[in-house]
């Protein structure tokens, strides 16, 4: 009977103990290393937790933390403005934006103050600006406040603080939308629901310390429900529409003629001092002209009489044809003129 070597094969290198310890070594230091530090980006900080409890917040960086889980960190994004929609969604953003098809009436119907129903769709953007307290001050499964009952960073507590705050939105914008009559929600008093819900809501929630603050609430759109109230609605619109247009052509009409108007006016008021001072100027001329008149007369009447006499007759006859002077006083003859143009005959000659 032969015999058979069993022994296991030999490795191709000698695993020595000393080996051995320096790779547990290496993979405790690197398990150390990943463990020991953290990265919280630009727009985040970071909330530390030892053995469960809240230790600090730290900004951006590379920071240190204490390894194999002793402490934990859970980055907040504090510098993003995030919002929810309610009444619509977006399907997909980007430079045309696109919406679902679904409807939500159940967040956008609600009721007016005069009793009409409307269909409200709107956004709420808020930032977190304590991460402890949106990590821990809210409602933990158990019921009461402080730490949750999961670890913050679970989904069911992110699920639950949107939910918080959807549902306190709703209540806000439910209220707003209830005080006031179909017509001023439509129109007038759009903005001031959103400037009253936004400083409703930050008050609700700094009671409720949940560390967020709310930066906008913008209404995308108000209509009634569709059906007869919608096509009712649209046609108060457009004659809503109409009636602005036609007070924009009254102006636009109104800012023509206006400047037009003045125009004329102020020419008419310069002809006017124009022809005013035209008429001055030559009664001042006639004044000064009659007074060196009366200067001369006053020295030699009989020759200022005849040359006054003389000028008078040249203005009277001046332009005129075919006009003969005959002395009133001639009495041995008749002069008799020339029918055709010529010299007039004197004394019977021709």
């Amino acid at each position: 009977m032969s015999e058979r070597d069993v022994s296991p094969p030999k490795m191709p290198f000698n695993l020595r103990p000393r080996l051995v310890v320096i790779v547990l070594v290496v993979i405790v230091l690197l398990a150390l290393t990943a463990s020991s530090f953290f990265v919280v980006d630009q727009a985040e900080q970071a909330v530390v937790l030892r053995f469960g409890r809240y230790l600090t917040t730290v900004g951006a960086g590379l920071q240190f933390k204490l390894p194999f889980g002793i402490d934990q960190n859970f980055n907040v994004p504090t510098e993003q403005i995030q919002q929810l929609e309610f009444g619509f969604r977006t399907s997909a953003a980007g430079e045309t934006t696109l919406f679902s098809s679904a409807d939500f009436p159940r967040e956008s119907i609600m009721l007016t103050g005069d009793l009409n129903i409307i269909d409200v769709e709107w956004i709420v953007q808020y930032q977190i600006v304590d991460p402890r307290a949106w990590l821990f001050n809210l409602e933990s499964i158990g019921g009461g406040i402080g730490f949750s009952a999961m670890p913050p960073g679970n989904n069911s507590d992110a699920d639950r603080r949107v939910k918080t705050i959807r549902d306190v939105t709703q209540s806000v914008m439910n209220a707003l939308v209830g005080d006031r009559a179909i017509v001023d929600v439509i129109g007038a008093q759009r903005q001031a629901i959103q400037v009253a819900a936004v400083a409703q809501l930050n008050e609700i929630f700094q009671g409720y310390q949940l560390g967020i603050r709310v930066q906008n609430i913008l209404i995308r759109s108000v209509v009634p429900p569709v059906g007869r109230v919608q096509d009712a609605f649209d046609d108060v619109n457009r004659a809503v529409q109409d009636f602005n247009r036609l007070i924009n052509e009254g102006r636009e009409q109104f800012n023509a003629e206006i400047p037009r108007a003045d125009g004329q006016a102020r020419r008419a008021i310069e002809e006017a001092e124009g022809y005013r001072v035209q008429r001055v100027n030559t009664a001042n001329g006639d004044v000064a002209r009659f007074t060196s008149v009366l200067t001369e007369y006053r020295a030699d009447p009989q020759t200022t009489q005849t040359r006054l006499y003389f000028e008078m007759i040249e203005d009277v006859f001046q332009g005129e044809e075919n006009v003969e002077l005959v002395d009133r006083n001639l009495e041995n003859f008749l002069p008799l003129l020339n029918l055709g143009g010529g010299t007039p005959a004197v004394g019977g000659q021709q």
